[in-house]
């Protein structure tokens, strides 16, 4: 698996970063160390996480991705060798300070996720989504504490509107405070406004990294649902229908196409035109199995031609003109 500078961070992370919403709650602690161990033989060194993971299934309480993670690191004895990345924001504790962004949220949040995940240091450190009660100065300050302190190396964030993205990178500027190298923003074939209009500019102009998440849109771009075919049971099938539209399954149908031609999966097909655009650095790639990461490998070698992302980009211009079916979080 090739690797890429992760932005301007001095960060060299693999070509596709491996997403872990899914451990702890689709897939146990067993097969998320198998994913993990597939994903490290292919090359793979960068895991994204968050601490709210999966705190929603039944039984959860939170920082279940990051327990797993940290307990694969231990055992595997490989912490030198990944790239950890974890997000906060969510709500994880009783109390005024319980989610947000406020400075005490932001040092005890670090805290505990140092601990779930067994490291002294966190490589990456997102901000999973924007807190309007929050000025964006004082969680910058926590950051630049967290930072010298050595508990952060670098700070991402996620879920950014291009405005509020502006704001943040201007406020560190002018208080030279520590500055977002990443964003990790929701984008797809069959969401592509929420990046491609006003993210993308800034992020190729401020050389930001890009590490966009449901490149697959929950995998209704690796063609196993049909117009009109049997329901797949899955925990996360529900979100997927919104793609059930006239332009999902016309931009469905080009991905086949395209896939056809190459002999390659349309997993492959999709992540391979989300990587040719500016500014990408590091799809999130999930899988609940080996097998379902080795059906996405295939698209770090997959060379689309010009009339291939000519087609696809024609069959998913909906997605852009009218917006995205529903905001990312």
């Amino acid at each position: 698996m090739p690797r890429v500078a992760l932005g301007k961070t001095g960060l060299s992370v693999s070509k596709f970063c491996l997403g872990s919403m899914q451990f702890g709650w689709t897939a146990d602690e067993q097969q998320s160390f198998a994913v993990m161990d597939a994903f490290v033989a292919a090359g793979g060194n960068f895991i994204d996480t968050a601490d709210i993971y999966s705190r929603w299934h039944e039984g959860n309480r939170g920082g279940e991705s990051e327990e797993i993670i940290g307990r694969w690191m231990k055992a595997r004895g490989n912490r030198d060798q990944i790239v950890v990345a974890t997000k906060l924001r969510g709500p994880m504790w009783d109390g005024p300070d319980g989610e947000g962004l406020s400075r005490s949220h932001v040092m005890r949040a670090a805290e505990h996720s140092l601990k779930r995940l067994q490291v002294e240091t966190i490589d990456l450190y997102q901000c999973h989504w924007f807190d309007e009660k929050t000025p964006i100065e004082e969680t910058l300050r926590a950051f630049e504490d967290l930072v010298k302190a050595g508990k952060v190396r670098h700070i991402g964030a996620s879920n950014y509107p291009p405005a509020l993205l502006r704001e943040a990178l201007t406020a560190a500027k002018e208080h030279s405070l520590p500055a977002f190298g990443t964003l990790q923003p929701h984008h797809s074939l069959v969401h592509r406004k929420e990046y491609e209009d006003g993210l993308q500019t800034i992020c190729v102009g401020e050389g930001l990294g890009v590490v966009p998440y449901s490149p697959l849109a929950g995998g209704f771009l690796t063609g196993k649902y049909a117009k009109g075919g049997a329901a797949v049971k899955s925990a996360r099938a529900g979100g997927v229908k919104q793609y059930f539209t006239k332009d999902g399954w016309a931009t469905l149908d080009a991905v086949r196409e395209v896939a056809a031609k190459h002999e390659t999966s349309c997993a492959a097909v999709a992540l391979a035109w989300q990587m040719a655009k500016p500014g990408i650095t590091a799809p999130i790639v999930g899988a609940n199995t080996p097998e379902q990461l080795a059906e996405q490998l295939p698209a770090l070698d997959l060379q689309l031609t010009a009339d291939d992302l000519s087609q696809l980009d024609a069959a998913s211009r909906p997605f852009l003109v009218k917006g995205d079916v529903h905001p990312g979080r």
